[in-house]
């Protein structure tokens, strides 16, 4: 089979692989697709809570700032299948509708992840492509016979749809270099956390994160406290940084911002209209102006000292020492990966290996949350696939 493609994963970027191989060689049967689950996508299922945000409909130079840790080896695979091309590939090929929401995250209109899911596989058949579901590739060397591979296994997040790390070995088994590999896109866990928190939903604060009592990184949007911690929008976002620093050791504080769009004098006019008396201690009733009811007990406990006099600091910054996060189980996102180094950006291929190419999230590239990182893997996969293609003719 040395005239043959092998594929090794399923999820977006393989499929994405797989369909531009088949169209660029004009026989869907020279390409192999390995997938150790008997249903494709499975992770896509899962993307978008449920929904599937496809990409981010933002041109490259506000869209670049969202990709991690090297923005410029994307450009490449960008350009050759931009975000635009993503949603009329979808729309004009697979006959999937898309809807643009807020932040310009694209979804499928119908809003079911596994539209998504299903039109990429249908492709996929249509092309006649060999799928070999259920099946697990256990080393490089068993696909030898194989004139070009692509390794799009995916990174070690949500490991219960398939994703445990083997294209790491993979890649180690070809000689390459695998950068540490951490949870991104998760949750975020503070010291002494409030039962009460929980349950409640931000909408429209600030974050701000401090490494080492610097601050690095700030956001402003919504985020949700679960029994997890500070979990998904702005958390998320800044959840990547934060969590590489408590791996190295460093000391994590996210500072919450109730207020965002007032400054603390304007909170203090804000006050002087509605009469709050200017004397130490303060009505819990009072802060309902400022907080939802659910809210005021948790900040009253985190508050002991609180009075109308420093009201306004304390709702522009609520101090949370983070001290844990969610590992790969729930993590959304794997950072790190193989070595972009080693990574031909206009191609895929390997730099080590001729005829091996790698996809997806298996490569040490990621993005914030908001469809960036199924762009990534659509992006990537359709370059491998072509360019593996054009390899074999």
């Amino acid at each position: 089979m040395r005239d043959a493609l092998a594929i090794v994963g399923g999820g977006p970027a393989g499929m994405m692989a797989a369909i531009r191989a088949a169209e660029v060689l004009g026989d869907g049967r020279r390409v192999v697709l390995f997938d150790k689950n008997e249903r494709l996508g499975r992770k896509i299922y899962l993307t978008g809570k449920g929904r599937c945000n496809l990409t981010n409909r933002r041109g490259w130079e506000e869209f670049a700032p969202h990709i991690h840790p090297n923005q410029g080896f994307l450009k490449n695979a960008f350009r050759a299948f931009s975000n635009e091309d993503v949603i009329r590939f979808f729309e004009e090929e697979l006959g999937v509708s898309t809807v643009t929401q807020q932040g310009q995250r694209v979804y499928p209109a119908s809003l079911v992840a596994g539209d998504v899911a299903r039109a990429l596989e249908r492709r996929v058949q249509e092309l006649g492509v060999d799928v070999r579901r259920g099946v697990t590739v256990a080393s490089l060397a068993e696909l030898s016979y194989f004139g070009a591979v692509i390794i799009a296994t995916g990174g070690k997040s949500y490991p219960v749809t398939g994703s445990t790390g083997d294209g790491y070995r993979f890649a180690e088994e070809a000689g390459h270099t695998v950068t540490p590999v951490f949870p991104s896109e998760t949750a975020l866990l503070p010291v002494g956390y409030d039962p009460d928190l929980p349950g409640q939903e931000m909408k429209n604060v600030g974050l701000h994160l401090f490494i080492d009592k610097t601050l690095v990184e700030s956001d402003q949007g919504d985020f949700n406290f679960t029994d997890d911690g500070m979990e998904s929008g702005i958390a998320y976002h800044l959840s990547r940084r934060a969590v590489w620093a408590l791996y190295n050791g460093q000391r994590v504080d996210i500072v919450l911002d109730l207020k965002p769009a007032l400054s603390e004098e304007q909170i203090v006019n804000r006050m002087q209209r509605e009469e709050h008396p200017r004397h130490a201690g303060l009505d819990p009733a009072s802060l309902r102006s400022f907080l939802p009811q659910s809210l005021v007990a948790p900040f009253l406990r985190a508050n002991p000292d609180l009075t109308v006099k420093n009201l306004p600091k304390r709702l522009k910054a609520w101090p949370f020492r983070i001290i844990d996060y969610k590992g790969f189980d729930r993590a959304v996102v794997t950072a790190g990966g193989v070595s972009l180094k080693e990574i031909v950006p206009k191609t895929m291929a390997s730099r080590l290996r001729p005829g091996l190419y790698f996809c997806g999230e298996v490569l040490d590239l990621d993005g914030d949350t908001g469809g960036y990182n199924l762009q990534i893997a659509f992006s990537t996969g359709s370059l491998a696939g072509t360019s593996a293609a054009k390899y074999l003719l």
